[in-house]
């Protein structure tokens, strides 16, 4: 699942980053409208955490260009205004949840991951599939009785394979869904990564390769 946080506090913004990549989200930071805009119509994204006083362009025109688009990612407001109109007018402009300053971390994550889910409303919030049952809000992973040790990235790519239910999912797709806009496309991380999600799993095998196509769950 890929968040875009657009904030202009940059130590805040860089904390919510790196606390959302903790969760396995895979992020990416935009310091004003302008820049958040650009990497909307670049990325694909699941939720935007959005700051409504963003410089430059404000946050409420990235939150109505959000809107406007085929299938628009969920949005997160996030603001200093705590007064009830404030939050019905984030909220009439196309927010889907409204967080108001100071908040705990945690709780933005938990909202974060729910609305992550509503973006893919035929996936369970807890997933279960071949003997694979994981819960992205607790983190935890289970083949059969035995819990998976498995680190952020191994758990999300994990997670994009119980999400395709079957299907192949290729290994841009896993880029672009797990890791940020700062991973090397030529890199061979995808297939590190499932390579240790294999050994990790154990037997009998789960995950197959498609030569020239991708992975799948068998």
């Amino acid at each position: 699942m890929r968040v875009l946080v657009a904030e202009d506090e940059r130590l805040l913004a860089d904390a919510i980053a790196e606390w959302l990549r903790r969760e396995a989200f895979a992020v990416d930071v935009a310091y004003d409208g302008d820049d958040a805009l650009s990497r909307l119509r670049i990325n694909e994204y699941d939720v935007v955490v959005l700051d409504r006083d963003l410089p430059v362009v404000h946050g409420d025109e990235v939150c109505r260009a959000v809107t406007e688009v085929a299938a628009p990612p969920r949005v997160l407001m996030v603001t200093a205004a705590t007064a009830v109109r404030d939050r019905v007018a984030g909220l009439a402009i196309g927010a889907d949840d409204y967080l108001t300053k100071p908040f705990a971390f945690v709780e933005l994550a938990a909202r974060v991951h729910a609305l992550a889910r509503r973006t893919l409303p035929a996936a369970p919030p807890v997933l279960d599939r071949s003997g694979i049952r994981l819960d992205p809000g607790r983190q935890e992973a289970h083949r059969g009785t035995t819990r998976l040790q498995l680190s952020r990235k191994e758990f999300a790519v994990l997670a994009e394979l119980l999400r395709a239910d079957g299907a192949v999912v290729s290994g841009e797709q896993l880029l672009e869904r797990v890791w940020d806009e700062h991973i090397d496309p030529f890199t061979n991380v995808v297939r590190v990564t499932v390579m240790k999600l294999r050994r990790k799993l154990g037997e009998p095998p789960l995950v197959e390769t498609i030569t020239g196509v991708g992975y799948r769950l068998r």
